[in-house]
């Protein structure tokens, strides 16, 4: 038996909520595998911010530094400006962290009605630079409240954090269908765009068995929506990949579905995994989250730690339920959270 410790900060609204389905799932899942799961609680949260004027502790990486794992719920509560809820939590962890890597799997899946007409088959992954590129504190305002104010946010691209997110992309396309397409907008960003597209065309160069692509991010915007089957992996800076897994994400039918992993590949530290559809307060507490995005998220934490089959297992039982035509409300569905899961359970 091979047992694993688990950080879980369920955060926020409905991230209460999905947590504990995405726990049961991996402890059913577990026993068919010989693997065990312990779980540490964190309170983690907005309503921690409003009690004690802090998202976590001073010394909060800390905490959960040794833990094989961390499982996020979601983070966000009116009151609280979106800001002070990332820079106090998520990012502080992934940068603590070196979760260079932000990877995001979108599918379409069967019995998830998507927008798009023509879009079955879609299954792509987008590779967001989770550590730098346009989300830096480096910038200020000046003159406040004056008619001159200014504001000014610089964005940092570092050689090694662009090579390395790149290499990483590279190295993934080549377990799938050998295709990268790099998100870029170096016709009108003069810098760091131009700088972007030097590193990989170099990283390309050294997977020659891989077709590379280079679009500008907004035709590759309209072409997410007009031929998504044609993308495989998507690699962007932090602020492109950021839009563009979301996007992709609504393509494939709801974002309420969609999982994201922030990794460390190098496993120096523990990686992060976390539905991408924030904390929902207006559905939060009615029994009506999706928990699918956070089965979807464990499922990639299984993976990351070396449990490949048990992952698929328990994808097979998550996306079974919904062939089956169990789905949640915001899939058109009538089942609430608890019926979902045990929808999925039953599979298991």
């Amino acid at each position: 038996m091979t047992t694993y410790r688990i950080a879980l900060i369920p955060g926020d609204g409905i991230g209460t909520e999905v947590l504990p389905p995405a726990q049961a799932l991996l402890d059913a899942v577990g026993r068919r595998h010989a693997i065990a799961f312990t779980y540490d609680r964190f309170d983690w949260s907005c309503q921690r911010y409003l009690a004690e004027g802090a998202m976590m502790p001073p010394d909060g990486p800390r905490r959960i530094r040794d833990h094989d794992a961390v499982l996020l719920g979601a983070v966000g509560w009116p009151g609280v400006p979106d800001h002070v809820s990332l820079w106090g939590l998520l990012i502080p962890i992934r940068r603590t962290f070196q979760q260079y890597v932000n990877l995001r799997p979108v599918k379409v899946l069967d019995g998830v009605p998507g927008p798009l007409r023509d879009a079955d088959g879609v299954d792509l992954v987008v590779v967001r630079e989770n550590v730098e590129g346009e989300y830096s504190e480096i910038g200020g305002r000046l003159g406040r409240g004056t008619p001159d104010e200014l504001a000014v946010q610089e964005a940092v691209f570092t050689r090694k954090g662009v090579t390395r997110v790149v290499e990483y992309a590279y190295t993934l396309a080549a377990t799938r269908s050998n295709h990268v397409t790099s998100a870029t907008k170096s016709n009108g960003i003069i810098h760091t765009m131009p700088f972007w597209d030097e590193i990989v065309a170099g990283v390309a160069d050294r997977h020659p068995d891989v077709r590379s692509d280079r679009e500008h991010i907004d035709a590759l915007a309209a072409k997410l929506v007009l031929a998504p089957r044609t993308f495989d992996v998507i690699v962007g800076s932090n602020l492109f990949g950021d839009i563009l897994s979301d996007l992709a994400a609504a393509v494939a039918g709801s974002i309420g579905v969609a999982p994201a992993a922030n990794l460390n590949p190098e496993r120096e530290f523990p990686s992060m995994f976390e539905p991408v559809h924030g904390s929902a307060p207006d559905i939060a507490g009615k029994g009506k989250a999706n928990p699918l995005g956070a089965m979807w998220s464990a499922a990639m934490m299984l993976d990351h730690l070396g449990h490949p089959e048990a992952a698929a297992d328990l994808l097979a039982a998550a996306f079974g339920a919904l062939s089956d035509g169990v789905r949640t409300a915001d899939l058109g569905g009538t089942a609430d959270t608890a019926g979902y899961t045990r929808a999925v359970l039953d599979r298991v």
